[in-house]
């Protein structure tokens, strides 16, 4: 690596020669265009608003100039200009990076060595970040965690770690916290009052924490109430049982008896998951529609990750990311989730104007293009866009959109 001066090596040698923190700008244009403390901290605020308000402009001159001044070529000077602009899109602070840098470390020693702990504490820290609960879980149990429903008999608001006898490692059990529609004064009243004793019925859970109708049902939607009504049509049953209308006369009598309900479906079970919890810990839904998929030729993303460079390629998957960030030029990067993993798309301008309305609303995309790797980086160039979304049927599912 050459330096075009020995100040610009003092400056940005130990990052060979790239400017990444924000101190680095600050000494360039202190030691190679001249500026004064007070000036390089003036231009250290106007690179971090001038996508907002501009304002950078103003320094054209000062910064090449001076750089002229002190024995540098125009053109290298307009270049470190560009440099500086661009730098506004994604520079920090040092301070920032290190620690961020310290988080980043803990958080991966904490995934690789305590993965059961790492995702109960993600999930307790929700809504946050770029991953949603349903893609935590389903790569913690490709990572071998095991996770344990949410049982109103045992959940409390947070997901927590349990052990087991028969295991070296704990499990997660799911948490009320992930329920749509619970409110944690509720789910508060129903610890307190199983601390006391066990629930005996769905009638003992609602009179004792006092839930009304409306509590029953996002619990007996999620199948949280299993251990006391059995399957999610008798939970529903019992949970209008439990808390009559209140208009229904005095004299009215509710049958205590549940009818024998016939259990959900697999695909009926797992949509309800999805519906009330935004997860499910049955089989991924494209286990059930693989057979549909393959007919198709659409390969799961653990052939996928099996294809050499240049190969062409089909994928498909629930789409669970999608984000387009301004230093991409109108690329956008698309995560695709399946039974195995996931598969990271590119999606160029061009096609996302020609398949807008595919690339921005399908749930269920299948991807056509070419598959690229390079050592450990794998990602599928996208060349044709299909909505598949209708193979759903009423699975909802939700993507984490940066676009």
């Amino acid at each position: 690596m050459t330096y075009p001066s020995a100040a610009l090596e003092t400056a940005l040698g130990r990052t060979l020669g790239v400017p990444i923190f924000q101190e680095q700008v600050m000494q360039v244009a202190i030691l190679a265009a001249g500026f004064t403390p007070g000036e390089a901290d003036q231009l250290r605020r106007a690179m971090a608003a001038w996508k907002r308000k501009g304002g950078l402009e103003k320094y054209y001159d000062r910064i090449v100039n001076g750089m002229q001044e002190r024995g540098y070529e125009r053109s290298f000077a307009e270049a470190i200009f560009e440099q500086i602009k661009g730098f506004g899109e994604y520079g920090f602070p040092e301070s920032h990076a290190a620690s961020f840098a310290l988080l980043v470390y803990a958080s991966s020693w904490l995934k690789c060595h305590e993965p059961a702990a790492f995702l109960a504490a993600m999930l307790n820290s929700q809504p946050m970040g770029f991953y949603s609960p349903s893609q935590l879980v389903q790569d913690a149990k490709r990572h071998g965690v095991e996770v344990v429903p949410i049982d109103v008999t045992i959940s409390g608001w947070d997901s927590v770690l349990e052990r087991r006898v028969n295991r070296a490692t704990p499990v997660v059990r799911l948490g009320l916290s992930l329920l749509k529609g619970m409110r944690d004064g509720a789910a508060e009243r129903i610890e307190n009052a199983r601390a006391v004793k066990p629930f005996t019925s769905v009638s003992d859970l609602a009179r004792r924490a006092q839930l009304d109708r409306h509590d029953l049902q996002v619990l007996a939607a999620a199948n949280a109430l299993q251990s006391l009504a059995g399957n999610r049509r008798e939970a529903l049953w019992q949970s209008v049982a439990a808390v009559p209308d209140r208009d229904i006369l005095a004299d009215s009598r509710i049958d205590d008896e549940t009818p024998e309900l016939g259990a959900p479906s697999e695909a009926e079970d797992i949509v309800s998951d999805y519906n009330a919890a935004g997860l499910t810990l049955g089989r991924h839904p494209l286990s059930l529609l693989r057979p549909v998929l393959l007919e198709h030729r659409l390969m799961p993303a653990s052939t996928l990750r099996a294809y050499p460079n240049g190969r062409l390629a089909r994928g498909c998957g629930l789409v669970t990311v999608r984000q387009r960030p301004g230093t991409a030029k109108g690329v956008m990067f698309v995560t695709l989730e399946d039974e195995t993993g996931n598969v990271n798309v590119i999606v160029w301008p061009w096609l996302l104007e020609k398949q807008r309305k595919e690339a921005l609303g399908a749930a269920l995309l299948a991807v056509y293009g070419t598959w690229q790797c390079e050592g450990e980086v794998r990602h599928l160039v996208a060349q044709r866009l299909v909505d598949m979304s209708h193979l759903l049927g009423g699975l909802r599912t939700v993507s984490r959109n940066f676009c």
